[in-house]
C-alpha cells in the first residue's frame, strides 16, 4: 500500500473520530455523569434569595436533572452575564419587565413554545399581556415584587411619603435598595415626575431631592436589606415587599406602607436564553414551578406575589389596586446612559 493510499484511508477515519470527539465535548457541557449515570444539566440564573433550595433539590430528584444555579443582584448584572457569556452557557433566566424588553431587542432570548407548558392555565390573567411582552412570546410571569417603606413603629412615626425620608431622626438610619432604576425612579416620583422620565429637568430635580435625604442613608442593599432591621442597624428603609414581610416576622414592631407618590412594580419572568443547550429541561423546570403546590412553597419562604393564581393569598381586588397604583420600570433605550451617569452622582 502506497503512502497516498494510506492517507486516503486515514483521512476519513480521522474525520469520523473528530466528529465523535466534538459531540462528546459538546454534550458534556449539559450532561453530568454521577455514579455511572448520565443526566441532563440545566443552567439557571435567578435573583438572590428568590427560590428555596429545597424546591430545586426536589426537582432534581423528581426529574433526574442536575440544576446549576447561579444568582445576580440586579437586572444590569444579569444582562452583563448573558451578553458576556458564550452561547449555550445558560438555559433559563428570570429578568424583570423592562429587561425582558431590552433582551428581546438585543436578540438574547428564545421564543417560548407555550404548547410545551402544560401548567400555563395556572397563571393569573392579571399578570399576562404586559407592555414589555404583550403576547408573552418570550416571557411568562413568575413573581411580582413591589417597593415599600419599612419602619420601626416604636421609634419613628408612620412613613407615607418620600418626603418623610428627610426627617432629622433618620440621620444615618436608612437602607435603600441598591438599584439605580428603582431609586432614581422613586426620587422622580418624589418630585412629581414619572418614574421613567428621561427629561433633564426631571432628572436634575430628582438629584436635588436625593441630596436632601443623602445624610440619612446608611447603606444600599438589594440582596438582604431586611438584615439591617433584624440587627437593629436602621429604623427605616425602602425595600422589597418580601424582605419587609420577612423582617416583620422577626420583629412585629416593624410596619410596611406604600409611598403615596407611587411605587415600583417589578415582575420577574421565565425566559429561555437564545442558544441554550437544554430547552427540554428548562420547560420541565417552568412547568414544575408553575405547579400550585410548588408555587405555594416558594411564596411561603419568599413572600413575593405569585403569578400562580391559587398560590397567592391576596384577593384579585387587592392585586388590581396594587397594579393600578404601582409602575413598572420601562426600557428607555439609549437614554439609559442618562440613568448611568446620574446614578454615579447619586452614590
Amino acid at each position: 500500500m502506497t503512502p497516498r493510499q494510506k492517507t486516503n484511508i486515514l483521512l476519513p477515519l480521522l474525520l469520523i473520530f473528530s466528529i465523535i470527539l466534538l459531540v462528546i465535548l459538546g454534550t458534556s457541557v449539559f450532561r453530568e455523569t454521577k455514579d455511572g449515570e448520565t443526566r441532563p444539566v440545566l443552567n439557571v440564573l435567578n435573583w438572590t434569595s428568590y427560590l428555596p433550595a429545597s424546591v430545586i433539590k426536589d426537582f432534581e430528584t423528581e426529574y433526574n436533572i442536575k440544576v446549576n444555579y447561579g444568582t445576580y443582584s440586579s437586572n444590569e448584572e444579569l444582562l452583563a452575564k448573558i451578553a458576556g457569556s458564550k452561547s449555550g452557557t445558560y438555559d433559563l433566566i428570570f429578568p424583570s419587565d423592562y429587561m425582558v424588553d431590552l433582551m428581546i431587542s438585543r436578540d438574547l432570548l428564545a421564543p417560548l413554545d407555550q404548547t410545551r407548558i402544560k401548567n400555563l392555565d395556572n397563571l393569573n390573567p392579571l399578570f399576562l399581556g404586559q407592555p414589555y411582552d404583550e403576547r408573552n412570546e418570550f416571557s411568562l410571569p413568575f413573581l411580582l415584587a413591589t417597593t415599600v417603606f419599612l419602619y420601626d413603629s416604636t421609634k419613628i412615626d408612620r412613613l407615607t411619603s418620600y418626603k418623610d425620608l428627610k426627617r432629622p431622626e433618620l440621620k444615618n438610619n436608612l437602607v435603600l435598595l441598591d438599584d439605580q432604576r428603582i431609586i432614581i425612579g422613586a426620587m422622580l416620583q418624589a418630585v412629581g415626575a414619572d418614574m421613567n422620565s428621561v427629561k433633564e429637568d426631571d432628572l436634575n430635580a430628582s438629584l436635588e431631592f436625593f441630596e436632601t435625604i443623602k445624610p440619612n442613608i446608611k447603606a444600599f442593599d438589594s440582596d438582604s436589606p431586611k438584615t439591617f432591621f433584624i440587627t437593629n442597624e436602621v429604623d427605616a428603609g425602602l425595600v422589597w415587599n418580601a424582605e419587609a414581610l420577612l423582617a416583620i416576622e422577626e420583629n412585629p414592631n416593624l410596619k410596611l406602607t406604600y409611598p403615596a407618590e407611587g411605587f415600583t412594580l417589578s415582575m420577574d419572568n421565565y425566559c429561555l436564553v437564545k442558544g441554550g443547550k437544554n430547552p427540554d429541561a428548562a420547560y420541565l423546570f417552568i412547568n414544575y414551578l408553575l405547579r400550585e403546590d410548588v408555587a405555594r412553597r416558594i411564596v411561603e419562604e419568599y413572600p413575593y406575589i405569585s403569578a400562580v393564581k391559587n398560590a397567592e393569598t391576596l384577593p384579585d381586588a387587592e392585586l388590581k389596586l396594587i397594579l393600578k397604583n404601582g409602575s413598572y420600570v420601562e426600557n428607555v433605550g439609549a437614554d439609559i446612559k442618562k440613568f448611568d451617569k446620574l446614578w454615579a452622582r447619586y452614590k
